[in-house]
């Protein structure tokens, strides 16, 4: 109706006074704010799925995250083929600065190939995130030994038949999802692609759905990653110590707790993405296994090929590192997270 609703909640703590807090909805229930759904998830599906004491059961649940993903990656494909180039939003973000009513009309003609011209590289203040990111999603260290673990006959062959087929799945449906998005989009793809969808549909089905499978996907794999975080933090904190339920609990829900923080407070998952993968991401892939071969194989000169490829290695991490934090903090300080240009 327009109007906008008021929602009144009556708090009482023990024996202090009642007071009453107003929140003013716009045309939108307190079950549709992205922050209730975020804490009721980790509380009723994560938190219970993170309890478990053995990786093993979880392959059931990753299974069916990947079945999301593909999904996602289907559909993808599937509005690639469905929606025309350019799209009406394309000229609206043009920023045309001309006059006369005929003038834009012709400018978005003449622009129309160019707008839908796929360029192979894009060199502007957003591609310091690019390879952190790529670096961040193949960061699967934390999860080699738990994996391991639970491998029936387990072998070092095995395992590296399961990393081989892992990454390669994941690499495939990365590549294929990323081309997709930006051949429908171009320079109009935001930092979520989802979200770029909301310009031309506002309300879809489909993509209602796909939505869906991907929060199903990325609530399904936090258990997964949970675990080797908290198992670490155990070895370090409570080695020798026998196993307690009060602090298994204790320390997902800790980890639980500062992670929605994060989603709640962060502006986009970019950010988060940027950070981690040009700092942490870059320490397990580059640094750390370089500088533990240099220092622990003993067995071979300093000159052979493979130190020599190692201390390579090392250095190019630790550039890699340096200049994407930096050129991400410049980023953050011309446009502060939040602003209307970060996408």
């Amino acid at each position: 109706d327009g109007k906008r609703r008021r929602l009144v909640f009556q708090f009482t703590a023990g024996i202090s006074e009642c007071k009453e807090f107003y929140i003013v909805y716009f045309n939108i229930e307190w079950y549709l704010n992205g922050n209730y759904l975020v804490v009721f998830v980790s509380i009723g599906i994560i938190l219970p799925l993170s309890l478990l004491k053995n990786l093993g059961y979880l392959g059931y649940t990753s299974g069916f995250s990947l079945s999301c993903m593909v999904f996602f990656l289907a559909v993808m494909i599937y509005k690639k083929t469905q929606l025309p180039c350019p799209l009406p939003f394309f000229y609206h973000n043009a920023n045309l600065s001309v006059n006369g009513s005929d003038v834009p009309g012709l400018y978005a003609l003449q622009n129309r190939s160019e707008m839908c011209t796929p360029k192979y590289f894009v060199f502007n203040s957003q591609t310091a995130y690019t390879v952190p990111i790529l670096a961040f999603a193949f960061v699967c260290h934390p999860e080699v030994l738990p994996i391991y673990s639970e491998l029936k006959d387990r072998s070092r062959k095995k395992m590296q038949n399961v990393s081989n087929l892992s990454i390669l799945a994941m690499l495939i449906m990365y590549m294929l999802s990323a081309l997709f998005g930006y051949l429908t989009f171009y320079d109009n793809v935001e930092a979520e692609l989802l979200h770029t969808f909301t310009k031309v549909y506002k309300f879809d089905t489909m993509l209602l759905l796909v939505r869906l499978a991907v929060l199903t996907a990325v609530t399904l794999t936090v258990p997964i990653v949970l675990f080797p975080i908290r198992s670490s933090i155990t070895t370090l904190l409570f080695s020798g110590r026998e196993f307690s339920w009060i602090r298994h609990l204790l320390i997902a829900a800790a980890i639980l707790a500062f992670n929605n923080m994060l989603v709640i407070f962060v502006p986009t998952i970019r950010d988060i993405f940027g950070f981690i993968g040009s700092s942490a991401a870059t320490m397990l892939i580059f640094i750390l296994p370089a500088a533990f071969y240099l220092r622990l194989v003993k067995s071979l000169p300093f000159r052979s090929p493979q130190k020599i490829g190692a201390t390579v290695f090392l250095v190019v991490g630790i550039i890699f590192m340096i200049g994407s934090l930096s050129l991400i903090a410049l980023d953050w300080i011309h446009n502060p997270p939040g602003s209307g240009d970060r996408h």
